[in-house]
């Protein structure tokens, strides 16, 4: 575990990502059909639909059970994530049944700080630095997008096909070598999101369920993620057990004189 932490925390982080205990509050079931637009302006009516369901928040404060597969090598962990909307991620890592803190992720738009307490190691690059694990297309945004069940804003657009295909509609579409693919369900919330890089030999694919109420929006319990990146194969089963949002948080990123920079 102590080898892999690290590369686990960046891909995390790099997908911006993130299972075993149940979301304590009632599960939304999405209806068995839809009531999407039917006139001559759906597609602009169905994308309008679609942005105004999309999670809005100040800041988050997340707590989640993870089962994380690197490439064959499982860990069970549980991991806390604090955002401040457009401008921060920060992700703690613990074991032991939440009692040790093996690393600790500040993620911003511009730069990525990773601390690997295990070996006492400390990781600054540029945001730019996510681009070995996946597409460059994969902004800041996209990561919260990813960890909060929101739909990618860029390929909600008049640039995306639109389909409906039974009761789920798809968006998808290019942008510069990166294809994607956005499977909604009934409830208008993102239930499958796809990300294909056949140049770059890089994949995501993410499975959202479980949505539950969330202030006036729906925030899903879990979240299954796949990538592919080169050879490397991740797995990881999420489950949300505590959801804050618009509450007080702060960032601490202290790194002690000890620790050894990773170039």
């Amino acid at each position: 575990m102590k080898r892999n932490i690290l590369n686990s925390l960046l891909i995390l982080s790099t997908l911006s990502i993130f299972a075993a205990c149940k979301p304590k509050k009632e599960i939304v079931v999405a209806p068995p059909t839809t009531t999407a637009p039917k006139t001559d302006n759906s597609k602009a009516e169905t994308l309008t639909l679609l942005n105004s369901k999309q999670l809005k928040f100040n800041t988050l404060s997340l707590r989640a059970k993870a089962s994380l597969d690197i490439a064959g090598d499982a860990n069970d962990v549980t991991m806390n994530f604090r955002m401040k909307d457009k401008e921060v991620i920060w992700v703690s890592i613990t074991a032991l049944g939440g009692m040790a803190e093996v690393a600790r992720a500040l993620i911003t738009p511009d730069s990525i700080k990773i601390q690997n307490k295990f070996k006492s190691e400390y990781l600054k690059k540029p945001f730019s630095y996510i681009y070995n694990f996946t597409n460059k297309q994969v902004n800041f945004n996209t990561l919260q997008a990813i960890l909060t069940g929101n739909a990618m804003g860029e390929f909600l657009t008049d640039k995306s096909v639109l389909k409906q295909e039974g009761d789920a509609w798809i968006v998808s579409g290019s942008k510069e070598s990166l294809d994607y693919r956005l499977l909604f369900n009934t409830l208008f919330k993102v239930a499958e999101t796809n990300l294909n890089d056949s140049k770059n030999g890089q994949a995501l694919k993410v499975n959202y369920s479980d949505y539950q109420k969330f202030n006036e929006s729906l925030f899903p319990g879990s979240l299954k993620i796949n990538t592919l990146s080169a050879t490397k194969k991740i797995n990881i089963d999420l489950q949300y057990v505590k959801i804050d949002g618009n509450v007080p948080v702060d960032f601490p990123f202290t790194v002690p004189k000890r620790y050894t920079i990773v170039k």
